[in-house]
């Protein structure tokens, strides 16, 4: 149990929270109201066994990195406080518990199961050889909301492929603004990221454009989802006003409020949103 523990807490399970809400989006944007409950609990699941599986996964190809960069050198693979056969086991246990779980969905989800992990543990290699590995993390978060339409309707709706795309630019961004904080570690260990390459100036440039993208795609689902009305649109202009405050905190010259850029307000955009989607649907 206390390994368990430790890994649970390492992977920072809470952090579900940045997929989930695009994944909900999707269902209640797909059932045209409120989904079935089996299917909602039974999608959830899939997505904490699904991410649950990445994030470990992620630890144990980056342990070499973590040890020599100040921010992450106290996790448990990292420290030593745990070991890589405990991580492998998680994996597999989380990566099986996810590919049963869609399988209780329906054909199509449990046809897609095994090359949606392959897409999930292929981000967690990108650093090592592109600097655009932001825009691979926010692909693989896109996963959420593709899955989920798949999850209620059996099918890839045009819909879902929007909410992704959104999901794509919106993940670059705010990981963008996340990893101008390991610029010099990222440099020494030869490493690929925007702002290594870029500078954090221009990076900070390109994530407010990444955010704009999103906005745009967002726009864009309003205009061809008849069911979407002027609830969402009060959503839009509020995940608009918050981007617009993650920005503001940060600064090239000044990173100390990264984090809270990075958790605390992309925490309320992505439920903010959620919240507006499901009361547009409802209402």
């Amino acid at each position: 149990m206390r390994l368990l523990s430790l890994i649970l807490k390492d992977i920072r399970i809470e952090h579900t929270l940045f997929a989930m809400p695009f994944a909900v989006m999707s269902a209640f944007i797909a059932s045209g109201g409120l989904p079935a409950g089996r299917e909602i609990m039974l999608l959830l699941l899939a997505l904490v066994f699904a991410r649950s599986a990445a994030m470990a996964f992620n630890r144990l190809v980056d342990a070499k990195f973590d040890m020599t960069n100040p921010r992450t050198e106290g996790r448990p693979l990292a420290s030593g406080k745990a070991g890589v056969k405990s991580y492998l086991i998680f994996v597999v246990v989380m990566s099986v518990c996810f590919i049963v779980t869609a399988k209780s969905l329906n054909e199509l989800a449990y046809f897609l199961s095994p090359l949606a992990l392959l897409i999930v543990f292929f981000y967690s290699l990108t650093k090592r050889f592109t600097a655009y590995s932001h825009f691979f993390l926010g692909f693989a978060l896109a996963l959420s909301p593709v899955g989920a339409w798949v999850a209620i309707t059996g099918e890839i709706g045009t819909e879902s492929l929007l909410l992704g795309l959104a999901v794509i630019f919106w993940l670059a961004g705010l990981d963008i603004i996340y990893s101008c904080q390991d610029v010099a570690h990222d440099k020494e260990l030869g490493l690929y990221s925007i702002p290594s390459r870029f500078g954090v100036k221009k990076a900070l440039f390109y994530s407010s454009l990444s955010h704009l993208v999103m906005v745009a795609f967002l726009i864009f689902l309003f205009g061809i989802t008849p069911r979407l009305g002027p609830i969402f649109l009060l959503g839009l202009a509020f995940t608009s006003a918050f981007l617009w405050y993650e920005h503001s905190l940060v600064k090239p010259n000044d990173l100390r409020k990264v984090n809270s850029a990075f958790f605390n307000v992309n925490g309320i955009i992505s439920v903010g949103l959620m919240v507006f989607v499901i009361a547009d649907m409802l209402l």
